[in-house]
């Protein structure tokens, strides 16, 4: 957890409603639910899993259509194309670990691989894609992007969708009705669990 509270501490150094403040306590509970899910076994961990599903796809559409189009000209091409790609192969394997039983040995060593590749890209985000968006806007442009990036948190999809992982453009048209399918989805899941 050692690097969680890393990242919670860099985002309190930021004020509140700031885009990069907010990304930064995603990855601290990001890494906190992957915890939980490696500690647990049974429903609770297919519970934990289900959240840790739904956050990293809401969180990746998010980044990918609220900050990258802004890093593209802070950061550069090359390191949004980068992650992008990097998001794009998270988000197919999320959606095969997905179908997997989470107690199984096929699903541990994948999930195993599945966490590095994450935290690799998080720590690159943190390192290359975030300080150049602090350096390359201002204040109000950063609060406003915050404000932008939770309205599409409460609005996108809660399930991989590999197809448009990875694109802006794919993200802001289909997005919106994937998201309205994933989340009739997750409650007629929840209603069958209960």
């Amino acid at each position: 957890m050692g690097k969680a509270k890393t990242e919670r501490e860099q985002a309190d150094e930021l004020p509140g409603g700031d885009v990069v403040r907010i990304l930064w306590q995603q990855h601290a509970h990001i890494r906190d639910l992957f915890a939980n899910v490696k500690k647990t076994r049974g429903d609770e961990r297919q519970q934990w899993f289900d959240e840790l599903r739904a956050t990293l796809a809401v969180h990746e559409t998010a980044e990918e259509m609220i900050l990258r189009p802004v890093a593209t000209r802070t950061a550069g091409e090359d390191e949004v194309e980068a992650r992008n790609l990097e998001e794009k192969f998270a988000s197919k394997t999320l959606a095969e670990l997905e179908t997997m039983d989470v107690d199984s040995d096929e699903f541990d060593t994948k999930f195993g691989y599945f966490e590095r590749a994450v935290f690799t890209h998080a720590e690159r985000e943190e390192q290359q894609e975030f300080p150049a968006v602090l350096a390359g806007c201002d204040r109000d442009q950063l609060r406003t992007m915050g404000y932008h990036l939770q309205s599409v948190l409460s609005m996108a999809p809660t399930h991989p969708h590999p197809k448009v992982a990875g694109s802006t453009t794919a993200q802001w048209m289909t997005g919106p009705f994937a998201a309205l399918l994933d989340r009739v989805k997750d409650a007629v899941e929840a209603s069958r669990r209960h």
